[in-house]
């Protein structure tokens, strides 16, 4: 149980913030979305972390299949990762990965921004 001074998943986001800062200082800033995306699930491997990239889940209403929501990546089964590119984290970014957590009963999510020359990330909770 958290009691509220404990962080959930905190050695697991640990793990994913640093993988993402060593594929930033590799590529640098300036790059396409899904080029980070890519070599952080192969950073994440090396460390012996799994992260499934584009895993799919149904999203219902009143019982009814209404789409799909696609995640970036999940990591190791309990962090949904999204990769940006983007000047700021929006309000729009953080509402995906709260949805995205919602849909896929997960308790923690990462938003990462490959933009600038120091990772910027935003820790999530639902």
């Amino acid at each position: 149980m958290n009691d509220g001074t404990t962080l959930i998943h905190k050695e697991l986001t640990e793990k994913i913030i640093g993988a993402a800062m060593t594929v930033l200082n590799e590529l640098r800033p300036g790059l396409d979305e899904k080029l980070y995306e890519n070599a952080l699930v192969i950073e994440l491997a090396e460390m012996g972390l799994r992260a499934d990239e584009q895993r799919q889940f149904t999203v219902r209403y009143k019982g009814h299949v209404i789409g799909k929501l696609t995640p970036d990546l999940i990591v190791e089964d309990l962090v949904i990762v999204e990769t940006k590119v983007a000047e700021c984290f929006t309000d729009s970014h953080v509402a995906q990965v709260l949805g995205y957590l919602a849909i896929a009963e997960l308790r923690v999510g990462l938003l990462l921004n490959f933009k600038h020359d120091k990772l910027k990330w935003k820790r999530l909770v639902r």
